[in-house]
C-alpha cells in the first residue's frame, strides 16, 4: 500500500504528459493548416492581380489613360470618360446612401433600444427593420438593379441616367454602410456616453461630440467599403446606366463605368487587349481603396485617441 501512491502519481503524470504532446500535435497541426490556407489565399491573389497587370500593363499609356472610347465594336480608344463616369457615379451615389445609412444606423443603436422597451409596435418595426437590413446584404446585385430599371428608368422616367443608376447604386450600399456604421457605434463603450450625460450634455449633444467621434474610423471604413463595391459592379449599372461611351454633361444623362466599359470590351469586341487594360486600371484602383481604408482607419483613430 505505501509504494501504490508513487506508482498511481508516476502514471497519472506519464497520462498527462502524453495528453498534453496530443494537444501540442493537434494545435501545430491546426496552425499548419491555416498557415497553409493563408498562404494559398495569398499565391491565389498574386496570380489574379499579377496576370491582369503584367497583360493589361501592356496597353497602359498616356493615350490610353486620356482618351474617351470612340464606341462601335472595334474597342478603339482609351478609357478617360469611363474614369469620368465612374467619379461621378460613385459622389452621387454615396450622397444619396451615405446620410441614409448612418442616419439609420444611428437610429437602430441609440434609439431604437429605448423606444422598443415602451413601445411593443416599435419593437415590432425595428426588428422588421434588422431583418429587411439583412435580407437587403443578401440580395443579388442584378435584383437591385432589375428593381432600378422597374422603379428609377421606367416608372419615375428618369431613363438610362446617372440618376437612376446612383438610385440603384444606393439601394446596394445602403446595407454595408448600416451595419458598418452599426458596429462602429457598438465599439464605443457605454461609458463615454454615461460621462457626457452626467456632465449635463443631452442626448443629440453626446451623439455628436462624443459617439459619432469615436466611432468615426468604423464608419469612414464602410463608406470606403461602397466606394470600391460601386466601382467595381456591373450587374446594377448594365440596366440603370444606359452603357453610353460619353461623359455625362447631367445627372439625366447615361454613362459607362470602367466596369461595364470592360464588361462591353470582354464581351462585345475583339479588342481583349484593351479589356485587359481596364481591368488593370480597375485592379489598381481596387487594391488603392483598400490601402486608403487602413490608412484612413489608423490615423482617425489615433487622432480619437489623442495620438
Amino acid at each position: 500500500m505505501i509504494n501504490d501512491k508513487p506508482i498511481s502519481r508516476f502514471q497519472n503524470d506519464s497520462t498527462m504528459m502524453k495528453n498534453l504532446k496530443v494537444r501540442n500535435t493537434t494545435q501545430s497541426i491546426w496552425f499548419s493548416i491555416m498557415w497553409i490556407a493563408g498562404f494559398a489565399t495569398l499565391v491565389v491573389l498574386l496570380l489574379v492581380v499579377g496576370y491582369v497587370i503584367v497583360q493589361g500593363g501592356k496597353v497602359i499609356n498616356w493615350e490610353f489613360l486620356t482618351t474617351p472610347p470612340r464606341g462601335g465594336l472595334s474597342g478603339d480608344g482609351g478609357i478617360s470618360t469611363t474614369l469620368g463616369t465612374t467619379v461621378y457615379l460613385v459622389g452621387l451615389t454615396l450622397l444619396i446612401a451615405t446620410p441614409l445609412g448612418i442616419g439609420a444606423a444611428i437610429y437602430l443603436i441609440e434609439y431604437a433600444g429605448e423606444q422598443g422597451l415602451t413601445s411593443p409596435v416599435m419593437r415590432v418595426v425595428i426588428s422588421i427593420t434588422n431583418f429587411a437590413v439583412e435580407t437587403l446584404a443578401g440580395i443579388p446585385s442584378i435584383i437591385f438593379g432589375l428593381f432600378g430599371y422597374a422603379l428609377f428608368v421606367s416608372t419615375l422616367q428618369f431613363g438610362w441616367s446617372l440618376l437612376s443608376a446612383s438610385l440603384a447604386g444606393a439601394c446596394l450600399v445602403l446595407p454595408t454602410i448600416i451595419r458598418t456604421t452599426e458596429e462602429a457605434l457598438l465599439t464605443v463603450p457605454d461609458d463615454y456616453r454615461r460621462g457626457s450625460l452626467a456632465l449635463g450634455a443631452t442626448k443629440w449633444q453626446t451623439l455628436h461630440k462624443v459617439v459619432l467621434p469615436a466611432a468615426l474610423p468604423g464608419i469612414i471604413t464602410g463608406i470606403v467599403l461602397s466606394v470600391g463595391r460601386i466601382i467595381s459592379e456591373t450587374a446594377v449599372f448594365f440596366v440603370t446606366l444606359g452603357g453610353s461611351h460619353r461623359l455625362p454633361t447631367s445627372i439625366m444623362n447615361g454613362g459607362r463605368t470602367l466596369a461595364l466599359h470592360l464588361y462591353y470590351l470582354a464581351m462585345d469586341t475583339n479588342a481583349f487587349d484593351k479589356a485587359m487594360g481596364t481591368g488593370a486600371v480597375l485592379v489598381v484602383l481596387i487594391i488603392l481603396i483598400n490601402l486608403s481604408i487602413n490608412v484612413i482607419s489608423t490615423k482617425l483613430t489615433a487622432k480619437v485617441r489623442g495620438g
